[in-house]
């Protein structure tokens, strides 16, 4: 496999000589003569693997190493010394080295330890792709915003009962997840899941979608079929946009619902179906029982349990969370080694309204996926409406570590943000003061100065 390796040593004998290796192997070399412009360089640069020495002047190897885990925490490093002493090469795996080398150096033993980084660097990328085909496949819900955290809370606390559940919420906010998620964590679970969108099916087949029909019921009808709650039976049937249903059908799904009976058209008798309803509409539906236009009696049938889906505005904090989930899966599907989005680009992706909700993301992220041409999503990779409704409102201002974005709202006194960002500077470096001083390129003493202030 092929990388980049980034190569840091304060002398530069050593960083000639190391070039020269690397460079007849056909890999990216980067050098940096400090752990400082090494930090530079892995800002800007994707970097598989870090070869640094460890004693420098200035921040040593394993105070970098620290850096590297709160900067590009995916990137393997390195260690190599002319101290192989036993203490400190503990010390460097404790804190996520991947090898330790010791000077002098051998072409064959360097070549051999940054390969093998660069082995499990390509396993982590493979197992991660392949983590996110599965969770394409099972379609998670993705997120840690407090609305989205009550809104599970009211799903599992419904999903064992019987009730039937309406769920209300705009288009796109991921409507048939949250029903199936009900399905999963109810005793129906072994039993089908049938999903019906009754805005999708004609009014002139729409009844007998759902209830079935008997062999001559109507012309064309040269066999029975059942219908789609019938195929329910023993699990969940999902109404999805139930405020389409006909005034026919809403008296035929009322008597369902009542008594557990359906009957095909053209049928003589009733059939028992045992399944849970799980109905969902981004209509006002008592606006519609109010016009006459949806029937009372079923609107309350429907509505035991109701529950609010949040539109993904009013959780923003879930933004990068659903972006990296959908990068990894369309880089995946596409063969695209993109490892994320840069500053710029999630700061837009914060900012914008997000009117079609979750699903509006996820069509912008397939997009930026398979326009991008580098290892990054950039903002010039997103639609324009994101980058025109998002950007211009993005303050831009950064959080370190993990490429994560600090929100920080408009109003917010200078004070109060800076900090914001030292704190959550110093969570990623784990409390270290200097390091941290390092990362956001001020003065160790500004840091001890701004906390005792608070």
């Amino acid at each position: 496999m092929q990388g980049t390796v980034l190569v840091v040593d304060d002398e530069q004998a050593n960083l000639d000589s190391l070039e020269r290796i690397f460079a007849r192997e056909g890999w990216r070399v980067l050098l940096a003569a400090s752990a400082g412009k090494a930090l530079e360089a892995l800002r800007s640069e994707p970097v598989d693997v870090v070869l640094t020495d460890l004693m420098m002047p200035g921040m040593s190897g394993q105070e970098l190493l620290r850096g590297v885990r709160a900067v590009a925490p995916e990137a393997e490093v390195v260690l190599m010394t002319a101290y192989g002493t036993v203490e400190a090469a503990v010390a460097a795996m404790k804190d996520g080295a991947y090898d330790f080398l010791t000077k002098p150096l051998k072409r064959h033993a360097v070549l051999k330890s940054v390969q093998q980084a660069l082995d499990k660097r390509r396993l982590v990328q493979e197992n991660k792709q392949l983590r996110a085909r599965l969770a394409g496949a099972q379609q998670p819900i993705v997120g840690q915003s407090p609305s989205l955290r009550a809104t599970l809370d009211v799903i599992r606390q419904a999903a064992p009962s019987g009730a039937t559940v309406l769920l209300l919420g705009e288009s796109g906010t991921g409507k048939e997840l949250f029903a199936r998620a009900l399905h999963e964590h109810s005793p129906r679970a072994g039993g089908p899941f049938v999903p019906i969108n009754c805005a999708a099916i004609p009014e002139t087949i729409l009844e007998s979608e759902l209830f079935g029909y008997e062999r001559g019921a109507f012309t064309g009808a040269v066999q029975r079929k059942e219908g789609r709650i019938e195929r329910g039976q023993g699990g969940t049937v999902f109404l999805d946009e139930v405020g389409e249903l006909t005034p026919a059908v809403q008296v035929k799904l009322l008597r369902f619902l009542q008594e557990g009976e359906i009957e095909r058209l053209g049928g003589t008798g009733t059939i028992k179906v045992d399944c849970r309803v799980v109905a969902a509409t981004n209509q006002d539906l008592a606006a519609r029982v109010r016009e006459n236009k949806f029937r009372e009696d079923l609107f309350y049938r429907l509505n035991v349990i109701q529950v609010v889906l949040p539109p993904l505005r009013d959780r923003v904090e879930d933004v990068p969370l659903l972006a990296d989930h959908f990068i990894a899966r369309y880089a995946a599907k596409n063969g695209k080694p993109i490892r994320g989005l840069t500053r710029e680009a999630l700061a837009a992706l914060e900012a914008y309204p997000w009117p079609g909700n979750v699903r509006e993301l996820e069509h912008a992220i397939e997009r930026a996926v398979v326009l991008s041409r580098g290892s990054e999503i950039g903002v010039d990779d997103l639609p324009e409406s994101v980058r025109t409704g998002g950007a211009a409102r993005a303050a831009g201002l950064a959080g370190a570590g993990e490429g994560r974005m600090l929100t920080v709202p408009l109003g917010t006194p200078m004070e109060e943000i800076e900090l914001r960002v030292i704190r959550e500077t110093l969570r990623h470096t784990k409390g270290d003061k200097n390091l941290a001083a390092q990362l956001l390129g001020i003065a160790a003493r500004t840091i001890y100065r701004k906390l005792d202030k608070e």
